[in-house]
């Protein structure tokens, strides 16, 4: 009977995993397009480039599988978590094509906001967005998440404002600021 009771608990356990699962299964076929469309605005580099949308999409849905903490709540909630994925991933291949064994420390990448009127066209742009979001992130970490949520997830104000929970004047209002701050930010790096 004890042996019994062992069992239960692992098997829920089990049970649960594999909901889990199911859910984020479902939750990507349910965004897997228009994350694949987001993941197009990655611009595609050299030949040696491997990270085109496709494999970006697909690599993302690797780590987000892989990862305990991922909670299926929403898809809104899921293209933000893959969006962070996503921008993990892109950082880590500039940084693997800007090593000096691969070289290649000018293939372009992705651009930045239309409205910037800034493109970020090497490896080492796009690792230096990546760390002037991560300084964002620890002055104003609102804004660091929209920029996030719209550059690497493609969301609109509407969805950032409901994810956040804040009103789309807000969202607009910081959104300004960031790029400001982010433009200064990266102006001064160059």
């Amino acid at each position: 009977m004890a042996h019994q009771n062992l069992r239960a608990p692992a098997s829920e356990a089990a049970n649960r995993s594999s909901e889990r699962r199911h859910a984020l299964d479902d939750l990507f076929s349910q965004t897997y397009e228009e994350l694949r469309r987001l993941a197009a605005s990655v611009k595609r580099g050299d030949g040696g480039n491997t990270l085109n949308p496709t494999a970006l999409v697909n690599e993302a849905w690797l780590k987000l599988a892989r990862s305990s903490g991922v909670d299926a709540s929403s898809p809104l909630h899921f293209k933000r978590v893959a969006a962070r994925a996503m921008r993990q991933l892109l950082v880590e291949a500039a940084r693997r094509r800007n090593s000096d064994k691969r070289g290649g420390k000018d293939s372009p990448v992705v651009a930045f906001d239309e409205s910037l009127h800034t493109l970020l066209a090497t490896n080492q742009d796009l690792l230096g967005l990546n760390e002037a979001l991560d300084e964002l992130a620890a002055l104003e970490p609102r804004q660091a998440t929209i920029v996030e949520s719209r550059f690497f997830g493609g969301f609109e104000t509407t969805e950032i404002a409901e994810l956040l929970g804040v009103s789309e004047a807000t969202i607009l209002r910081d959104w300004r600021a960031a790029k400001a701050w982010l433009g200064h930010r990266l102006g001064k790096a160059s």
